[in-house]
């Protein structure tokens, strides 16, 4: 009894039209799928004399687009920690056969209409950055027609594949280490941009006091501008009212802790010995300021990487459960606690 496409399919549990196209030679699915599926065909005895032995290393000509959606900019911006997950994204593609397409989507658009051009140019599936979005304005994205991929966002309403840091435990990580570095009650320089990664960072920030016996509400708390002029000119302007100064502050993110910091440095403070500062994110101007930031460290190019396999997962198989992969932060200790 000969081997059939349909049972490579039921042997690999893939569709049997993702099963052909590898084996045709045809693009829609990621090299590393072509490669196990011709393997397989090889092992189960399958007849190549039909079609002939497709090359393992034929060019996918699918196209991933990358939707960076911008509501109001003060978060995502042209920082490194976007230009790595950018670089992770495209090496992941580059690997996996795939042209990337990268545009950007403001809140003031037609997003539906957007959205439809998008794909009718050609996009085999899409990795969202959501970082600024909000549920309603992802509604338009709730059933595409193509595979996406939700980025740096999550909500739970939503039944679509996320990627995403893991900011409790980041925000726990860096919480805890101010509490037993200062044997004090932390601060928080929250940012005053609600987005959905502060507020995961706060819950990992208050867990952390209270599992140390502290009360949330002692926690001196500063609202600023998410960028380093603009925490810079906030913490500025609470320095001159004469506003309560904590003995160590946790910071939303690092632009956050270095205008915070400029801002106390210009007072008088002296920085760890009188006011200790942790960040988030490792941005590169972490090791460039006096003292050198503590910050908790996100694998931004890893998390860019992992986005692009799972989206070509999804164009390979499209009917998988939607899974939501949170990637491990890590605490890097440096001058400033």
């Amino acid at each position: 009894m000969s081997v059939t496409a349909k049972d490579l399919a039921k042997e690999l549990r893939l569709s049997e039209a993702a099963v052909s196209m590898a084996l045709n030679g045809k693009p829609g699915v990621s090299t590393a799928t072509r490669k196990r599926v011709v393997e397989t065909a090889k092992r189960m005895g399958y007849d190549f004399s039909r079609v002939g032995e497709p090359s393992l290393s034929s060019p996918v000509q699918g196209t991933i687009t990358f939707i960076i959606y911008r509501r109001h900019g003060a978060i995502v911006s042209d920082t490194p920690f976007f230009s790595q997950l950018s670089e992770g994204i495209d090496s992941a593609c580059r690997k996996l056969g795939y042209h990337l397409n990268i545009c950007y989507l403001y809140e003031n658009e037609n997003t539906e209409k957007r959205l439809k051009e998008i794909i009718a140019a050609g996009c085999s599936g899409i990795l969202l950055l959501g970082t600024e979005m909000s549920e309603k304005e992802f509604a338009p994205f709730s059933h595409p027609e193509v595979p996406l991929v939700l980025l740096d966002c999550y909500f739970e309403n939503a039944p679509v594949d996320c990627v995403l840091i893991n900011n409790v435990q980041g925000a726990y990580l860096a919480t805890d280490y101010l509490i037993r570095a200062r044997r004090s009650q932390p601060g928080y320089l929250r940012s005053s941009y609600p987005i959905q990664n502060f507020e995961e960072r706060a819950d990992g920030f208050y867990k952390a006091i209270r599992a140390a016996g502290m009360s949330p509400s002692r926690s001196i708390v500063h609202r600023l501008s998410p960028s380093v002029e603009g925490a810079c000119g906030d913490m500025t302007d609470l320095l001159r009212q004469g506003e309560s100064i904590a003995d160590c502050y946790f910071a939303d993110n690092d632009l956050i802790a270095a205008g915070a910091v400029r801002a106390l440095k210009e007072h008088g403070y002296l920085i760890p010995k009188e006011v200790a500062v942790i960040g988030f994110d490792d941005l590169p101007l972490c090791g460039y300021m006096d003292p050198p930031l503590s910050t908790v460290r996100v694998p931004k190019q890893y998390m860019g990487q992992m986005a692009a396999k799972r989206l070509a997962e999804l164009i390979d198989d499209p009917s998988s459960s939607p899974v939501k992969l949170e990637i491990r932060t890590s605490l890097v200790k440096r001058k400033s606690v």
